[in-house]
């Protein structure tokens, strides 16, 4: 395999890195392991570089490993926050996996990452949704997180609509 990495703006490689922690997430939750080891074989092999000649956009390994140690290490808190903004209909526990992924990866963004804006946040976890779903599911992942959000981090929130420009076309 050869690795020539794509040189790309910080915000492409911020949300790059939020999708291959959503993808770290659910390898975890479908096969287990290691939070640690999977940082690792992720930053070894999959962040970055080119793959059978497609070229793959560089991730942040920084934001990239913080999002996956930090929902790894405080899922339970990040469940609880979240049972709190999910209808008692559909509980977090009957999402599809891989929803749970994108929104324990955008809830604790936006619960510790005071640097990052909660509503840019939002844009790009509604992206990482689309990059998988069709509009029902990241409709879902909008309303879910602008809801923590505005109960998190009401200050950052405002009357500014979530549906911002993200980081990537910056």
């Amino acid at each position: 395999m050869s690795r020539k990495v794509a040189s790309v703006s910080r915000g492409k490689r911020r949300s790059a890195a939020r999708l291959a922690a959503v993808q770290a997430l659910y390898q975890l939750d479908i096969a287990g392991g290691v939070a640690e080891s999977v940082v690792g074989e992720f930053n070894r092999y999959r962040l970055g570089g080119e793959v059978e000649g497609a070229r793959l956009i560089e991730a942040e390994p920084e934001l990239f490993g913080d999002l996956v140690l930090g929902v790894t290490q405080r899922r339970a808190e990040i469940d609880e926050r979240l049972a709190t903004v999910i209808s008692e209909e559909l509980p977090l526990d009957r999402l599809e996996l891989l929803l749970q992924a994108i929104l324990r990866a955008g809830a604790y963004e936006i619960l510790t990452r005071h640097d990052i804006d909660p509503p840019l946040t939002i844009s790009e976890y509604v992206d990482v949704a689309n990059s998988f779903f069709v509009r029902r599911e990241s409709t879902v992942i909008n309303g879910i997180l602008d809801k923590l959000a505005r109960e998190a981090r009401p200050d950052d929130m405002g009357d500014r609509p979530h549906e911002r420009q993200s980081e990537a076309q910056q």
